[in-house]
Formats: structure tokens, C-alpha cells, sequence
């Protein structure tokens, strides 16, 4: 937890295009005014995850916190969408600080690509062709050969998202752990993938890139023909999300590793 922000009175609403949240975001802005981004001491964020993950990306270099308001389909990085007492709730609003993670890419033209991941990067065949993999942390060489649709690499605050799906673990906000997941793994069949080191670079080299072509994905940046694919957690950027108390998100991730 870290220290919130008090005694607020500048917001900076987005929302999604969902009606509920465009709705919401006119009522709003009427009631509590509305200031431009480099202006606020929180950004409001009306809508679901994706919205969440969208206004994470584009406010990645400012330190304004940022206070969600579930109006979309999914919304675990979400607090409950209230109109009153808006001001008091964000005053009392706990905080919880992510790293993205940093890709760089190496594609079949020796271009080099760059981008940043909230939740997860992962790589993924492009045809009807397995892709084949080698993995490597911190240098060695961990995995000589994997024959899968893809695999990932997820932060704790991604780690309920796509990589649960593939069936990841859950990791608590505050451990200092990245999960490597395999989706889909054909050989080795039983491998389930491994916790890492935050500290830990990842390194994916993609093995005959042209009879298996792969792309490599940070969040919602794609780029395609990747050949080689480095991984490591950006400490730097510090990305700050407000709950409410009992909320949190180390609380909703506690939570949903007993979900039945």
C-alpha cells in the first residue's frame, strides 16, 4: 500500500464507448467537474478492463493514480460504479503500484521492436503450424525445444487474466514473481510452465520462423514474424491503482484463488 492522494478536487474522467459508460461520464463531469489529464490529481476511468488497461497505457510516464468504475463487462481492475460521494471514496481509496513488463522484439527483417505489458507478452503461432520454441532465463538455457501454440509471460496483475485462462497460477499483487505459462503445449505434453524472478529476463527464440511463424504480443501491441523475443519487468515505471478499502486489488486476487 502507499500513500494516497488527499483533500481531491481536480478529476479527469474517461470512459469507454458503452453507452452505460458514456451515460455515466455526461453525469458525472456535471457533478465534479472535469480538468485536463495533466491537470488532475486523479484520473477516473468509466467502462471495464480493457478501458482500465487502455488508460494504464496511455498515462504509463505520469504519476496521477488512477480510480476505475466498473460500467463494462469485466471489471477486476474495477471498483463499483457509485455516483455519490465520489470525492470522500477517492480520498479513502487504497493504493496498489504495478510494473509492466518490457518487450523487445527481433523480427525476420532484423528489425527490432519495442512495448510495454500491463498484463502479460505472449507469443503466438500465426498458421495451422506448431510453433517451436526455446527458452532461455537470465542467459541459460532452460527449455532446448517446446512444441505449443504459444507461451506467456505475466505480471501478478495479469496473472488472473489470460494466463489463468491457460491455466496459469494466480499470484498475489506484491510477489515478486512473473509466471512463464505454455499455451497449449504438445511437447512436452505435461510441462505446466514456472514462477520466476521479477528480476528474471526472459528470453524466447522462435525455432524454424519461417515454417512456423509466430507473433509476439504486449497487451494489445502485436508484432508479427518475430524471431527472437527478450522480456523483463520495467521497475521503473510505477503504474498506481486506487480501491476502495477492502478492495484492493492484493484482496481481489486473494479471492479469486478460491473461487469455485
Amino acid at each position: 500500500m502507499h500513500d494516497r492522494p488527499s483533500d481531491i478536487t481536480k478529476i479527469h474522467f474517461v470512459a469507454s464507448e458503452a453507452p452505460e459508460a458514456q451515460a455515466a461520464f455526461e453525469r458525472l463531469t456535471a457533478r465534479y467537474g472535469q480538468v485536463r489529464p495533466e491537470e488532475a490529481e486523479v484520473i477516473v476511468a468509466l467502462g471495464g478492463d480493457g478501458l482500465m488497461l487502455q488508460t494504464l497505457h496511455q498515462h504509463m510516464c505520469h504519476s496521477v493514480p488512477i480510480y476505475g468504475m466498473n460500467r463494462g463487462s469485466i471489471g477486476f481492475l474495477m471498483n463499483e460504479y457509485h455516483e455519490d460521494d465520489l470525492l470522500e471514496r477517492l480520498e479513502q481509496a487504497e493504493m496498489s503500484v504495478i510494473h509492466p513488463l518490457r518487450m523487445k522484439v527481433r523480427d525476420r527483417e532484423s528489425v527490432t521492436h519495442e512495448a510495454l505489458a500491463i498484463n502479460e507478452v505472449s507469443i503466438f503461432r500465426l498458421t495451422y503450424q506448431a510453433a517451436k520454441l526455446r527458452i532461455l532465463v537470465d542467459g541459460q538455457l532452460r527449455m532446448d525445444e517446446m512444441m505449443c501454440d504459444g507461451v506467456l509471460v505475466a505480471t501478478p496483475a495479469g496473472s488472473t487474466a489470460y494466463n489463468l485462462s491457460v491455466y496459469g497460477p494466480i499470484l498475489p499483487i506484491n510477489a515478486p514473481l512473473l509466471a512463464l505459462t505454455p499455451i497449449s503445449p504438445f511437447r512436452p505434453r505435461r510441462w505446466r510452465g514456472a514462477l520466476l524472478s521479477n528480476e528474471a529476463h526472459v528470453r524466447i527464440e522462435v525455432l524454424e520462423p519461417e515454417k512456423r511463424p509466430v507473433a509476439a504480443v504486449a497487451d494489445h501491441t502485436e508484432f508479427r514474424h518475430a524471431v527472437r523475443v527478450d522480456v523483463h519487468e520495467a521497475r521503473s515505471i510505477g503504474l498506481k491503482l486506487m480501491f476502495d478499502p477492502g478492495h484492493a486489488l492484493d484482496e481481489r486476487i486473494l479471492a479469486e484463488q478460491f473461487r469455485y
